[in-house]
């Protein structure tokens, strides 16, 4: 079967950013479909014969290998694609990582932390508006180019395909995907409606299921240009994906769902030089989630009773935070510390990683 003009796109980009900047800080590529064929540029007529992502990444580099370094080349029928050095110093410095649920929250604090650290990230979150105000504000702390907003659905297989389609055209590719889009909606097997179980489902497990499946085919390409390319796929879960949480079935079992996912994943897209992990980490307890004056779940805990004795709001608080045994909640800075890591250990895939001050130890 013929590929599309997208595929072939999704293919030449990424190996572009890697044959023309190598493994370690791949260069950026813009695609443009109108590029001229001028002297600027290296001309690659692919054969009828390349077909296949191995084929067109041979022809390409071929080509290169031909004229040595290059700025611009255009594959008559495709278009043409623009390369440029990689911007941002740092620990991640130079990769594009787009980070789903991103537009508040922990997903935008991972987003910052890691343009913080060097790279450019896309902000990719079903509230659109949110993700392009949110990138705006990071491109306007680190520099032009540094952040994209993207509209994402993650239950939704056509609307993540085009959010990676729109990467790939913008910047080339990716090299870190961070899966942290997730809902949680807490109540008793005895009366949760079932709507409520598979919409947790479906974002935190399928969700999970489906960028993955969308951007592993991106990611292996580099890997194919150069066996040293390495990248990262990182599931954002939970402690509730490594011990049960009462009267919250749905969550949990979807985030233990994704642990078996991301296990599946490392063993599979290894072969692409691609990691797999997962970051589970403990309460958020100064987040919404838990401190929102009026449905958080300090408030919630009080008043049904859930901590017996507890009078006041900080009472239901300290009682949580004594079950940690370093007596606090968790934090981004704390998820960050374990997302970098990650990142950086060439060493390791299919891990469940806990950030739960001890609350949760792996046996």
């Amino acid at each position: 079967m013929s590929m599309t003009k997208r595929e072939k796109i999704h293919v030449i980009a990424p190996a572009l950013r890697v044959l023309l900047g190598g493994p370690v800080r791949p260069w950026r590529v813009r695609f443009d479909v109108d590029a001229p064929a001028d002297s600027d540029a290296v001309v690659v007529d692919l054969p009828a014969e390349a077909e296949t992502p191995g084929k067109i990444v041979l022809c390409l580099q071929a080509a290169i290998n031909a004229v040595g370094q290059v700025r611009r080349v255009v594959v008559p029928g495709v278009g043409g694609f623009c390369a440029s050095e990689p911007l941002g110093e740092g620990r991640v410095a130079g990769k594009i990582a787009v980070v789903t649920g991103s537009a508040r929250g922990l997903g935008l604090e991972i987003a910052q932390g890691l343009a913080a650290e060097g790279a450019t990230v896309v902000l990719a979150d079903i509230r659109a508006d949110g993700a392009k105000k949110a990138a705006k504000a990071i491109v306007a702390e680190h520099g032009p180019g540094r952040a994209m907003g993207a509209a994402m659905d993650v239950t939704d297989p056509a609307s993540i395909a085009a959010a990676m389609d729109e990467t790939v055209r913008a910047f080339g590719g990716l090299d870190v995907l961070v899966s942290n889009a997730g809902v949680l909606k807490a109540q008793s097997v005895k009366t949760q409606p079932v709507e409520e179980f598979r919409f947790v489902t479906a974002v935190n497990y399928t969700g999970y299921f489906l960028c993955v499946q969308q951007a592993a085919p991106i990611l292996s390409v580099g890997h194919a240009a150069d066996e040293a390319y390495t990248s990262d796929i990182l599931q954002i879960n939970s402690k509730s994906g490594l011990a049960g949480s009462n009267r919250n079935a749905a969550y949990a079992g979807s985030k233990f769902g994704g642990v078996g996912l991301t296990q599946s994943f490392a063993l599979e897209l290894i072969e692409d030089g691609t990691k797999v992990n997962s970051i589970c980490p403990g309460n958020f307890f100064d987040g919404p989630l838990w401190s929102d004056p009026d449905h958080g779940l300090f408030v919630q805990y009080l008043r049904t009773g859930k901590v017996p004795g507890a009078k006041t709001l900080d009472d239901v608080r300290r009682a949580y935070e004594q079950k940690v045994p370093m007596k606090r909640g968790c934090t981004a800075k704390d998820v960050m510390q374990a997302v970098l890591y990650l990142i950086e250990q060439q060493y390791e895939t299919g891990q469940a990683v806990p950030v739960t001050g001890g609350q949760v130890m792996l046996s």
